[in-house]
């Protein structure tokens, strides 16, 4: 117990010190003092040496706690060498740091900067590419917006198109497959919970969308079944006017669905529809005549 308590006096002690250098460099105008400290906080930040560090929870506040001190002094180091290789460096660990932090909007505003500012530096191909990753990091799941996935998507495509050498392509590669995916299984909802919405014109708008967007997907005969299916209901009740015109497109796309996918086992749950389409055709022209 005794020995417990020493322990955690030391601790207390040894931190409150820390602190206080700290505050004391911060204060400073010794920028030789807060390039050392920054660099010290910076590199222990970003592996810190900590023995059993307990859950990565626990380890991440840990890297949290050190690299923030790391920001609050290159920023000071920026702002007053912005020019210089200090500050050059300063700018880089800025984005970085908040990118060990999880802070990824913060980070990607200033790894995106990074290129602009210092374009011929030896950083500017890893800046760019943690850039596209907080957008990446940023990426939510499939049934919200996908803004951010598809701002990631073009920044790795960026990062491609100016580096097709490096690296970090492979990597960049099969991410953007992933969040590709992801925003197509997004517009696969869309047209999904149309049509169980019955929202029989936005379930065709949708459809067709996706058909158009993901010729290749895997979900395309479903999303074609519902295509037709659902212009068949929009058909179906439509006012006069637009009533032939829908059940030709009706037709039209059941014939496609036959060709495209004749072995299908929705071909069955169809057929109706496309007779009742025929018929409801002939009732019209021959009234008409």
């Amino acid at each position: 117990m005794k020995n417990t308590f020493l322990l955690a006096l030391g601790f207390i002690v040894l931190t409150a010190t820390s602190c206080s250098d700290y505050n004391e460099i911060v204060k400073s105008d010794d920028y030789d003092k807060k390039i050392a400290a920054a660099n010290d906080y910076f590199e222990r930040g970003s592996v810190p040496k900590v023995k059993n560090p307990g859950t990565k929870k626990e380890k991440q506040k840990i890297n949290s706690s050190i690299i923030l001190r790391s920001i609050n002094l290159y920023e000071q180091i920026y702002q007053r060498m912005p020019k210089t290789d200090e500050g050059e460096v300063a700018y880089f660990r800025l984005g970085k740091a908040y990118y060990i932090a999880e802070d990824y909007y913060m980070a990607g505003y200033y790894l995106g900067q990074f290129p602009q500012r210092f374009p011929y530096s030896i950083k500017a191909e890893e800046s760019l590419f943690l850039s596209a990753m907080c957008s990446v990091n940023n990426s939510p799941e499939a049934s919200l917006d996908q803004t951010e996935t598809e701002l990631a998507i073009n920044g790795l495509q960026q990062f491609v198109d100016r580096y097709p050498t490096s690296n970090f392509v492979d990597s960049c590669n099969g991410i953007m497959d992933k969040l590709r995916f992801k925003v197509e299984f997004k517009e696969y909802n869309t047209v999904k919970l149309y049509a169980k919405t019955e929202r029989f014109a936005a379930a065709v708008s949708s459809a067709n969308t996706f058909i158009d967007d993901y010729p290749m997907s895997e979900y395309k005969e479903e999303v074609y079944f519902v295509l037709v299916k659902n212009s068949y209901f929009l058909a179906k009740n439509s006012i006069e006017d637009k009533k032939v015109g829908r059940i030709e497109d009706t037709i039209e796309r059941y014939n496609t669905f036959v060709t495209l996918f004749p072995s299908s086992n929705r071909v069955n749950a169809l057929v109706n529809y496309e007779r009742t389409m025929k018929s409801e055709l002939s009732k019209i022209k021959s009234s008409s005549n």
